[in-house]
């Protein structure tokens, strides 16, 4: 277990400032995969940690090269992700890119304003119960197209339903009197933004004794993060509310 944890780090943080790390794994070959002994091996922490550094590697231009279609044989009958990320539908901001993930590293959760409701939370529980990953991280983003929308109140078709999940962050951003709250105030849509994150992160909590109680128990962490999309970096707002 030991020697898989640390075949598992050695492997993810080659971009961590030591020399050593990074030789260690020009040798190797560039299609490794994570397997049911590397996922079992890692923590929360360290789950959030390998995240962080494959944005560090993808924000300064060292993403890693990987042999994708390699990976795509050795995922072909299994997976082991060590993290779910719920992020947005944003064509900007894709997690295995921003966060430098190689094929069968993470699950993605996608849908517009990385709002939560039963479908992503059914997603959630399959990938920490059944599938075994340590880390929720829910991404927002700078920009956002949806929270946009639902700071201006639009109503359309489907799209109405998904907006109201994102309107109690709208409401929870306090602005001085006569400030413009609407989709023209980028600075207020951002914050509204990162309020959502947080939204979501409790509602994970709330609607699912599941996920709360792995959260708990420090078998799994949430953690919530902003993408800018002008940098390419991550920010993290929330620190691992179960890691140990």
């Amino acid at each position: 277990m030991k020697s898989a944890c640390l075949l598992l780090l050695a492997t993810v943080l080659v971009w961590s400032g030591c020399t050593s790390t990074r030789q260690e794994y020009s040798a190797r070959p560039s299609y490794i995969t994570q397997t049911h002994e590397t996922q079992s091996a890692v923590t929360p922490p360290q789950a959030l940690e390998m995240l962080k550094q494959g944005n560090e590697r993808f924000a300064s231009g060292h993403s890693l090269h990987r042999n994708l279609r390699e990976q795509v044989k050795r995922t072909s009958a299994h997976q082991y992700p060590y993290a779910a990320v719920v992020s947005c539908i944003d064509s900007r901001a894709p997690a295995e890119l921003i966060f430098d993930q190689g094929i069968g590293d993470i699950f993605n959760a996608r849908i517009a304003g990385n709002i939560i409701n039963d479908d992503i939370l059914g997603s959630l529980e399959y990938s920490t119960k059944v599938a075994g990953a340590k880390l929720i991280l829910v991404v927002g983003h700078t920009g956002c197209g949806a929270v946009g929308a639902a700071c201006d109140g639009t109503k359309m078709g489907h799209i109405t339903e998904l907006l109201a999940h994102i309107q109690p962050a709208v409401e929870a951003v306090k602005t001085p009197p006569g400030e413009d709250r609407s989709s023209k105030n980028q600075s207020f849509v951002d914050k509204v933004a990162e309020d959502n994150v947080v939204v979501s992160m409790e509602t994970i909590r709330s609607r699912s004794s599941i996920l709360n109680d792995l959260i708990n128990r420090g078998d799994v962490a949430l953690v919530g993060a902003m993408y800018d999309v002008k940098t390419g970096r991550v920010r993290f707002l929330v620190s691992p509310s179960a890691a140990r």
